[in-house]
């Protein structure tokens, strides 16, 4: 104690307690200290009653006063600028304004409250979800309140009716002591009817109970009818009502408790409203009536009901609804962190998950009251404090989603893999549900945060599920040896490999542990997303030159060298030059290339390419080889010697496939590496574009390798090129009446085929009489796309939407077409499922 003050730490937050010798209940005697005392021994069971629910207070600043001088008292709903940003809340709008609540949902905003003189906590019977939008109601309450001649008595007689009223449908209610003079009974409801639904029920049920026992019961407000009866207050089962929670004080004269009790309790004849030192007795003595109405049990622990965070929990009605449970092995329950939490001091964990679904997004995940409130970023965690991400809002998960690592099967939503990126605990420093939130996340040893890293989350105010997620200042790192700075975001993994001096034999991994290979057969390849030298704001980039080619997956056993294409295809026969075993280490792996034909003018060619890409039989092969040879450039080793090498940083990735290079039996072979190229990014595009090579490859240096699209690998191209689906043809004029005048083209689309256009420019004589044939071979009578233009589809024969070819062109329209656009090619190494729009 000095000058009256006191600092102490309550549950992680540091509070100064002042006027502890303050008298709060001057007939009692009782002080500030001894409400702070009350309040600290009941927190484990008021907590779970109020949890989520806005809270009125009712503040004594300066005592309840005395029968004679009764103190001054005031209600408070919007929270002032006094109070700590890490006391959770939620902002609730009203007819003519939007009060910011707090919400009782741990013990430091419980002290905070004694604190500041809140002897009265009031909440409504309904909870809000993390976005701060009310939930229906999850009780029903009846405030049975004696008129002038009735007391306690009376009130545990209409209590008893009710009850039985309450039990034949199936809901057992708990009675609560007011504190004041008559008895609340609460029932627990399953979440699925609206406030004005129950106050309705709660209206009918009073008005039976008036019907029964006219003598006893009154379903009016009016005064002139309560005389000798007592009133059954059904209003607090509306929307804009609250009713003291449980536990807590009263501001009367004597420091009573709004006590929950059992039934028991109300039969026996010394039956009396309880003061603090009666109920912190029972909580010490771990009795709480309330449990099967708040969800916990006598122990403390969260009991599988409404609340906890696993199957049961109303908050996860909407995760719940979306997934088959049968179908899909994500977790519904709350079951192993329930079992932690019985072990270890409360904290509150983070989880950042690769999602691996149609498009690569990370998963940011705090621990909230019991459940994972979720946000998507479609970009990943933003790495420099200039340059905010989006963040999407989604559903709350269970808590044992924290613990999630699989494949979420076809067909279910949000099909995919899913892997941690880092996990650990936050500290909280402001929660406003659906508004706001700072923390700072502590990651574990090698994980993608690279040490702490502080985040603001904000609320665009435009739809009700976009925030922006924004880097704030530098935090301290775990390790002495981390890089300062920003660090890495999720496409560029952990910090500790960046100065991996190792070579072939090194088995670090920047904190991955060494795995076993895959199945060759579940390996695919990495995709990379377009982007621009605004996307290169930070120094973790490798660069390489962009070949324009065929992808391959390498894939090599003591026997044999096979080549496979991007959807799965064995190319090997097409390209027997670079399947010669002897060219290759002898260990098994897996590598990453592109198959490339380099034309007259030593650059790559795609359209000389085409001549070799769809030759299998090994006459046709022989002369073409002669004709167009190929090379294969190597830039990844997914697999080496049966270690799965794709959870370890580019960084470290490449130094393996250095020495895997350097240990190939021949030099003579056709197979090169990539180069990374050590240029201002500025200079080589310039040097990129004067050579007329397509243009560039950004990779970041931590960045695992992940088998779809992702943002860690970025093409930088200088013509605009497009995968398109070929989903008809029109006939020639002329000398082309015979064969292909123009292909109509589209791009998947949710569920169907966005028609973007007539490609008619770009192909060779002999490429149009083959064409011909191919698509002949396919007919339909329906168009595949979503809608075409009355002029395109005058002449047109339509064709299955199985093929996938390359154009080039101008520009996006207005109406979502391409200009002008100029066939390139064939992708037989690509299924429709795998075209995405390259650029916008």
């Amino acid at each position: 104690m000095a000058e009256g003050k006191e600092r102490v730490r309550v549950d992680g937050r540091e509070l100064v307690l002042t006027n502890l010798d303050k008298v709060m209940y001057p007939e009692t005697g009782t002080t500030k200290a001894d409400v702070l005392a009350y309040y600290a021994a009941v927190a484990p069971v008021l907590i779970p009653a109020a949890a989520d629910r806005p809270a009125t207070r009712k503040r004594w600043v300066h005592g309840v006063g005395t029968a004679d001088v009764p103190g001054e008292m005031f209600f408070q709903k919007n929270l002032d600028h006094s109070t700590p940003g890490w006391v959770p809340r939620a902002s609730i709008t009203h007819k003519d304004r939007t009060v910011q609540y707090p919400l009782v949902n741990d013990p430091a905003t419980l002290t905070w409250l004694a604190q500041i003189a809140a002897l009265e906590i009031h909440v409504p019977q309904w909870r809000v979800d993390s976005g701060g939008d009310p939930l229906p109601p999850d009780r029903l309450v009846l405030d049975l309140d004696p008129g002038e001649g009735a007391g306690l008595a009376e009130c545990v007689e209409v209590a008893t009716l009710a009850r039985a009223i309450l039990r034949d449908l199936g809901l057992d209610p708990v009675p609560v002591t007011s504190g004041s003079k008559g008895i609340h009974l609460y029932a627990a409801l399953d979440g699925t009817q609206s406030s004005d639904q129950i106050a309705d029920f709660a209206h009918e049920l009073a008005r039976a109970l008036e019907a029964d026992h006219p003598d006893l019961a009154v379903s009016d407000m009016k005064k002139t009818l309560r005389t000798g009866k007592v009133l059954v207050d059904w209003s607090q089962n509306n929307a804009a009502k609250t009713t003291i929670v449980p536990y807590s004080l009263r501001g009367r004269l004597r420091p009573t408790v709004a006590a929950p009790r059992t039934w028991r309790e109300l039969a026996a004849p010394t039956l009396h409203q309880l003061d603090y030192r009666e109920v912190m007795k029972r909580a010490a003595a771990g009795k709480d009536p309330f449990a099967v109405i708040s969800g916990k049990h006598d122990g403390g622990a969260r009991a599988a009901a409404p609340g906890d965070g696993g199957d049961t929990d109303p908050r996860l009605e909407k995760y719940r609804t979306k997934r088959d449970a049968a179908a899909t092995p994500e977790p519904f329950t709350a079951e192993r962190h329930r079992n932690r939490a019985a072990e270890e001091t409360r904290r509150e964990s983070f989880v950042i998950q690769e999602h691996h679904a149609s498009r690569l997004h990370y998963d940011f995940r705090l621990e909230r009251d019991g459940v994972l409130v979720s946000w998507a970023l479609p970009k990943g965690v933003p790495v420099s404090k200039a340059k905010n991400h989006l963040a999407v809002q989604t559903e709350d998960h269970p808590m044992d989603y924290a613990d999630f690592e699989g494949t979420i099967p076809k067909g279910q939503y949000g099909a995919g893999t899913v892997s941690i990126w880092d996990r650990g605990t936050y500290e909280c420093e402001k929660w406003i549900a659906g508004k706001e939130v700072i923390a700072t996340l502590t990651g574990q040893d090698g994980g993608g945060l690279g040490g702490s890293r502080r985040f603001a989350l904000i609320h665009t105010g435009k739809a009700k599920d976009q925030w922006l997620i924004h880097l704030m200042d530098e935090a301290k790192e775990h390790h002495e040896d981390s890089n300062d700075g920003d660090g890495p975001g999720p496409d560029g993994g952990g910090q500790g490999e960046g100065d991996d001096e190792g070579g072939a034999g090194d088995d670090r991994d920047g904190g991955t542990a060494e795995a076993a290979a895959p199945d060759p057969a579940q390996l695919s390849p990495m995709l990379a997303s377009p982007g621009t030298r605004g996307d290169l704001t930070d120094s973790d980039w490798q660069f390489e030159l962009k070949w324009d080619g065929v992808r391959a997956l390498v894939l090599g056993d003591a026997q044999r060298i096979r080549l496979i294409s991007r959807n799965g295809i064995d190319m090997s026969a097409s390209y027997p030059e670079l399947t010669d075993r002897s060219c290759w280490p002898p260990q098994d792996f897996a590598a990453d290339g592109e198959i490339i034909a380099v034309g007259p003018s030593g650059r790559p060619d795609f359209g000389l390419l085409q001549g070799r890409m769809k030759l299998t039989k090994a006459g046709d092969v022989a002369k073409a080889r002669a004709a167009t040879p190929v090379r294969l450039m190597l830039f990844d080793l997914l697999t080496d010697g049966g270690e799965d090498l794709r959870r370890r940083p580019l960084t470290s990735r490449r130094k393996r496939l250095d020495a895997f290079f350097a240990a190939a039996p021949r030099s003579d072979c056709p197979v090169q590496l990539s180069e990374v190229i050590d240029a201002d990014v500025g200079h080589l595009l310039e040097s990129a574009q004067e050579l007329g090579l397509e243009g560039i490859m950004a990779k970041r240096t931590g960045g695992r390798y992940v088998g779809q699209r992702s943002r860690s690998w970025l093409k930088l191209k200088f013509e605009r090129t497009q995968e398109v689906v070929v989903g008809g043809w029109r006939p020639g004029n002329g000398g082309r009446s015979d064969t292909v005048g123009s292909l109509l083209v589209g791009i998947p689309d949710g569920s169907g085929l966005r028609y973007v256009g007539r490609v008619g420019t770009g192909f060779s004589t002999r490429e149009l009489a083959e064409m011909r044939r191919t698509l002949d071979a396919i007919p339909r009578k329906t168009p595949p796309f979503d809608e075409v233009p009355a002029a395109d589809a005058a002449d047109a024969h339509w064709v299955s939407a199985k093929l996938v070819g390359e154009v080039t062109f101008g520009e996006w329209t207005g109406t979502g077409k391409l200009r002008h656009p100029v066939w390139r090619g064939w992708r037989l190494d690509k299924n429709p499922a795998d075209v995405v729009v390259e650029s916008g």
